[in-house]
Parts: C-alpha cells; sequence; structure tokens
C-alpha cells in the first residue's frame, strides 16, 4: 500500500513539473500544446477510492492553473477526465476492466491507445471550450483540441510505454 502511494505522490510531482517547466513553454503553431499531466489521471490505480481520484485530479489541475495563470480551466477539465475514467475504461479494456484486472505493462497496445485517445480528446475539448468560452469560435475550439490532443497522445504513448516495465 505505501510503495503505490509513494509511487503516485512522486509521479504526481514529476508530471506537475515537467507539465510546468517544459510543456507549458511549447507552443506550436500558437495553437499546439501538450498537456502531459493527464497522464497522472489515466495511470491512476484502478482498486483505489474514485473520490480519491477527483480530489487528486482537482488538485492537479487547480497546481497547473496556479502556475499557467489560467483561472480553473484545467481544475474543470481534470476533474472531467476523473469523472468519466470508469466509462472510458470499460469501452477500451471491457472485462479486464470489469475484473478489476488491467496492468498497463501487460494489456494490449491498441486499448492503452484508445483509453488514452478517448480520454485526451474528452480533456482537451472541456479545456479549451472553458478557455475560449465563446460559441462563435467552435471551429477555433475543435482546432486546437485535434492538434493538442495528437501532440499530447503522441507524447502520453511514448512516455507510458518507455516508464511501465515488463512490455511485451
Amino acid at each position: 500500500m505505501n510503495n503505490v502511494v509513494a509511487s503516485n505522490s512522486i509521479r504526481f510531482i514529476v508530471l506537475l513539473l515537467v507539465q510546468v517547466v517544459i510543456c507549458n513553454n511549447i507552443n506550436f503553431l500558437g495553437y499546439i500544446n501538450p498537456y502531459i499531466y493527464i497522464i497522472f489521471i489515466f495511470l491512476f490505480p484502478i482498486r483505489e477510492n474514485r473520490l480519491i481520484l477527483l480530489l487528486t485530479s482537482f488538485l492537479l489541475g487547480m497546481l497547473v492553473d496556479m502556475f499557467s495563470d489560467s483561472g480553473g480551466v484545467h481544475a474543470a477539465a481534470a476533474v472531467c477526465l476523473a469523472y468519466t475514467r470508469p466509462i472510458l475504461l470499460k469501452t477500451s479494456f471491457g472485462m479486464l476492466y470489469e475484473h478489476q484486472s488491467i496492468k498497463f505493462s501487460t494489456t494490449e497496445i491498441g486499448s492503452i491507445i484508445t483509453y488514452i485517445t478517448f480520454g485526451t480528446i474528452i480533456h482537451h475539448f472541456v479545456l479549451f471550450s472553458l478557455e475560449i468560452f465563446n460559441i462563435t469560435s467552435i471551429l477555433l475550439i475543435l482546432k486546437k483540441t485535434l492538434f493538442s490532443s495528437i501532440f499530447t497522445i503522441i507524447l502520453s504513448v511514448l512516455i507510458i510505454i518507455l516508464f511501465s516495465r515488463n512490455r511485451k
């Protein structure tokens, strides 16, 4: 139990620091930004209490907001992602989720990519919708969601594959 708490605490801090120090300074073409802090939400243990996930996601989002001066949009998007995570897990992993036996180090890569793709698109759409908050700018919201999602998905999958143990 202590090992799980320690590894999640380290993951929380490292992803927050990488997001704030490196990723917040990346801005391709004015609208492509990676948001890799959501890897924490993706990899949070499935058997843990859902309330803990929601609270830590809120805390993570608020800390990113404080460093980014973005007024709460990351916190809202992170909580939305954490809230929809059980649906994403069931959709992507099916019976593995039903039996609470998902291990990212041993599951097939297609399921992981599906899970990360749907989660990233949900997170980014909520994030950019709240950031822009203007229905007349829906094309800009969709464009930012699409391109930032592609960049975030690629980085997230690479990071998860590189740092997961026992990859086939």
